[in-house]
Protein backbone atom coordinates (compact mmCIF):
# COMPACT_ATOMS: atom_id res chain seq x y z
CA UNK A 1 0.00 0.00 0.00
CA UNK A 2 2.90 2.33 0.73
CA UNK A 3 4.44 1.70 -2.69
CA UNK A 4 1.10 2.32 -4.37
CA UNK A 5 0.72 5.62 -2.50
CA UNK A 6 4.22 6.69 -3.49
CA UNK A 7 3.43 5.95 -7.13
CA UNK A 8 0.00 7.60 -7.30
CA UNK A 9 -0.38 10.23 -4.57
CA UNK A 10 1.94 13.26 -4.82
CA UNK A 11 3.64 14.08 -1.51
CA UNK A 12 3.66 17.81 -2.36
CA UNK A 13 1.38 19.47 -1.55
CA UNK A 14 1.04 17.17 1.44
CA UNK A 15 -2.04 14.96 1.02
CA UNK A 16 -4.48 14.31 3.84
CA UNK A 17 -4.49 10.59 4.67
CA UNK A 18 -7.12 8.71 6.68
CA UNK A 19 -6.82 5.09 7.74
CA UNK A 20 -10.05 3.41 8.86
CA UNK A 21 -9.28 0.72 11.41
CA UNK A 22 -5.69 1.82 12.02
CA UNK A 23 -4.98 -0.68 14.81
CA UNK A 24 -1.46 -0.11 16.10
CA UNK A 25 -0.73 2.47 13.38
CA UNK A 26 1.92 0.53 11.47
CA UNK A 27 0.66 1.53 8.03
CA UNK A 28 0.63 5.24 8.89
CA UNK A 29 4.09 4.99 10.46
CA UNK A 30 5.34 3.40 7.24
CA UNK A 31 3.81 6.22 5.18
CA UNK A 32 5.48 8.72 7.51
CA UNK A 33 8.84 7.01 6.97
CA UNK A 34 8.20 7.09 3.21
CA UNK A 35 7.99 10.89 3.34
CA UNK A 36 4.29 11.71 3.72
CA UNK A 37 3.52 14.50 6.19
CA UNK A 38 2.52 13.01 9.57
CA UNK A 39 0.58 16.12 10.54
CA UNK A 40 -1.79 15.37 7.65
CA UNK A 41 -2.54 11.79 8.76
CA UNK A 42 -5.31 10.41 10.95
CA UNK A 43 -5.85 6.84 12.10
CA UNK A 44 -9.30 5.80 13.33
CA UNK A 45 -10.24 2.76 15.36
CA UNK A 46 -13.36 1.87 17.33
CA UNK A 47 -11.12 0.27 19.97
CA UNK A 48 -9.86 2.69 22.61
CA UNK A 49 -7.13 0.18 23.50
CA UNK A 50 -5.87 0.11 19.90
CA UNK A 51 -5.77 3.91 19.78
CA UNK A 52 -3.94 4.02 23.12
CA UNK A 53 -1.36 1.56 21.79
CA UNK A 54 -0.90 3.48 18.52
CA UNK A 55 -0.37 6.72 20.44
CA UNK A 56 2.18 5.04 22.71
CA UNK A 57 4.09 3.66 19.70
CA UNK A 58 3.97 7.10 18.03
CA UNK A 59 5.39 8.72 21.16
CA UNK A 60 8.18 6.14 21.39
CA UNK A 61 9.06 6.59 17.71
CA UNK A 62 9.04 10.36 18.17
CA UNK A 63 11.43 10.12 21.12
CA UNK A 64 13.78 7.98 19.02
CA UNK A 65 13.69 10.50 16.18
CA UNK A 66 14.22 13.44 18.51
CA UNK A 67 17.22 11.73 20.08
CA UNK A 68 18.73 11.05 16.66
CA UNK A 69 18.11 14.47 15.14
CA UNK A 70 18.54 16.80 18.13
CA UNK A 71 16.32 19.31 16.38
CA UNK A 72 13.99 21.67 18.21
CA UNK A 73 11.24 21.24 15.65
CA UNK A 74 11.56 17.46 15.25
CA UNK A 75 8.23 16.85 16.99
CA UNK A 76 6.41 18.83 14.32
CA UNK A 77 7.38 16.52 11.51
CA UNK A 78 7.75 13.11 13.14
CA UNK A 79 5.39 10.22 13.91
CA UNK A 80 4.21 11.99 17.06
CA UNK A 81 2.32 14.39 14.79
CA UNK A 82 0.01 11.64 13.50
CA UNK A 83 -3.52 11.89 14.93
CA UNK A 84 -5.07 8.72 16.33
CA UNK A 85 -8.73 8.90 17.36
CA UNK A 86 -11.41 6.59 18.73
CA UNK A 87 -14.26 6.65 16.23
CA UNK A 88 -17.15 4.42 15.13
CA UNK A 89 -16.70 5.13 11.43
CA UNK A 90 -20.25 4.10 10.50
CA UNK A 91 -21.97 6.17 13.18
CA UNK A 92 -19.72 9.13 14.04
CA UNK A 93 -18.23 12.06 12.16
CA UNK A 94 -14.58 11.67 11.27
CA UNK A 95 -12.50 14.27 13.12
CA UNK A 96 -11.21 16.93 10.75
CA UNK A 97 -7.58 17.89 10.48
CA UNK A 98 -6.59 21.20 12.02
CA UNK A 99 -7.55 24.06 9.76
CA UNK A 100 -9.72 21.92 7.47
CA UNK A 101 -13.50 22.23 7.34
CA UNK A 102 -16.08 19.69 6.20
CA UNK A 103 -16.12 15.91 6.15
CA UNK A 104 -15.01 15.02 2.59
CA UNK A 105 -11.49 16.26 3.17
CA UNK A 106 -9.29 13.23 2.64
CA UNK A 107 -7.03 12.81 -0.38
CA UNK A 108 -6.34 9.17 0.46
CA UNK A 109 -8.48 6.81 2.55
CA UNK A 110 -7.00 3.44 3.48
CA UNK A 111 -8.56 0.16 4.62
CA UNK A 112 -6.40 -2.83 5.48
CA UNK A 113 -8.91 -5.44 6.64
CA UNK A 114 -11.54 -3.22 8.29
CA UNK A 115 -14.25 -3.96 5.72
CA UNK A 116 -13.47 -7.67 6.16
CA UNK A 117 -13.99 -7.38 9.91
CA UNK A 118 -17.28 -5.50 9.48
CA UNK A 119 -18.56 -8.12 7.06
CA UNK A 120 -17.88 -10.85 9.64
CA UNK A 121 -19.92 -9.07 12.33
CA UNK A 122 -23.15 -9.89 10.52
CA UNK A 123 -26.45 -8.08 11.04
CA UNK A 124 -27.57 -5.42 13.48
CA UNK A 125 -30.77 -5.55 15.55
CA UNK A 126 -32.80 -4.44 12.52
CA UNK A 127 -31.49 -7.29 10.38
CA UNK A 128 -29.25 -5.06 8.25
CA UNK A 129 -25.74 -6.25 7.48
CA UNK A 130 -23.27 -4.00 9.34
CA UNK A 131 -20.98 -3.74 6.31
CA UNK A 132 -23.71 -2.56 3.91
CA UNK A 133 -23.37 1.08 4.95
CA UNK A 134 -19.59 1.12 4.70
CA UNK A 135 -19.08 1.85 0.96
CA UNK A 136 -21.34 4.93 0.98
CA UNK A 137 -19.64 6.17 4.16
CA UNK A 138 -16.26 5.84 2.47
CA UNK A 139 -17.57 7.73 -0.55
CA UNK A 140 -18.55 10.64 1.68
CA UNK A 141 -15.11 11.09 3.23
CA UNK A 142 -12.99 10.81 0.09
CA UNK A 143 -12.28 14.22 -1.38
CA UNK A 144 -13.25 14.71 -5.05
CA UNK A 145 -10.11 13.78 -6.93
CA UNK A 146 -8.99 11.59 -4.02
CA UNK A 147 -8.42 7.85 -3.68
CA UNK A 148 -9.66 4.92 -1.64
CA UNK A 149 -7.31 1.95 -1.33
CA UNK A 150 -8.58 -1.27 0.22
CA UNK A 151 -6.88 -4.59 0.94
CA UNK A 152 -9.10 -7.60 1.64
CA UNK A 153 -8.60 -11.30 2.25
CA UNK A 154 -12.36 -12.04 2.20
CA UNK A 155 -13.47 -10.35 -1.04
CA UNK A 156 -12.25 -10.77 -4.60
CA UNK A 157 -11.29 -7.84 -6.78
CA UNK A 158 -14.58 -8.13 -8.68
CA UNK A 159 -16.59 -8.18 -5.46
CA UNK A 160 -14.82 -5.07 -4.21
CA UNK A 161 -15.51 -3.30 -7.51
CA UNK A 162 -19.19 -4.22 -7.27
CA UNK A 163 -19.44 -2.86 -3.72
CA UNK A 164 -17.40 0.33 -4.01
CA UNK A 165 -17.50 1.51 -7.65
CA UNK A 166 -21.12 2.70 -7.58
CA UNK A 167 -23.07 5.85 -8.30
CA UNK A 168 -23.78 6.18 -4.58
CA UNK A 169 -20.11 6.30 -3.58
CA UNK A 170 -18.94 8.36 -6.55
CA UNK A 171 -15.91 6.06 -6.76
CA UNK A 172 -14.59 4.43 -9.93
CA UNK A 173 -12.06 1.64 -10.31
CA UNK A 174 -8.51 2.97 -10.68
CA UNK A 175 -6.00 0.12 -10.34
CA UNK A 176 -4.95 -2.83 -8.25
CA UNK A 177 -1.90 -4.01 -6.37
CA UNK A 178 -0.84 -7.37 -7.79
CA UNK A 179 -0.14 -10.18 -5.33
CA UNK A 180 1.48 -13.55 -6.05
CA UNK A 181 -1.16 -16.01 -7.22
CA UNK A 182 -1.59 -19.67 -6.34
CA UNK A 183 -3.12 -22.61 -8.16
CA UNK A 184 -5.15 -25.44 -6.69
CA UNK A 185 -7.44 -27.92 -8.34
CA UNK A 186 -6.98 -26.29 -11.73
CA UNK A 187 -8.02 -22.85 -10.50
CA UNK A 188 -5.85 -19.81 -9.82
CA UNK A 189 -6.37 -17.11 -7.26
CA UNK A 190 -4.84 -14.67 -4.79
CA UNK A 191 -4.86 -14.71 -1.01
CA UNK A 192 -5.39 -10.92 -0.97
CA UNK A 193 -7.18 -8.40 -3.14
CA UNK A 194 -5.93 -4.83 -3.03
CA UNK A 195 -7.91 -2.38 -5.12
CA UNK A 196 -7.72 1.38 -5.59
CA UNK A 197 -10.70 3.58 -6.42
CA UNK A 198 -10.73 7.20 -7.56
CA UNK A 199 -13.39 9.77 -6.78
CA UNK A 200 -14.15 11.92 -9.77
CA UNK A 201 -13.33 15.64 -9.30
Amino acid sequence: MVDWALDHVPADPAPSILEVGAGNGNLLFALCEAGFAPGRMCGLDYSADAVKLARAIASAKQREQDAEEHEEDASVKGPGAITFAVCDFLAEDVPALDGVEGTATWDLVLDKGTFDAMALVGQNDQGVNIADGYPSRVGRVVKPGGYFLITSCNFTEEELKAKFATAETGLVYHSRIPFPSFSFGGKSGNVYSSVAFHKQP
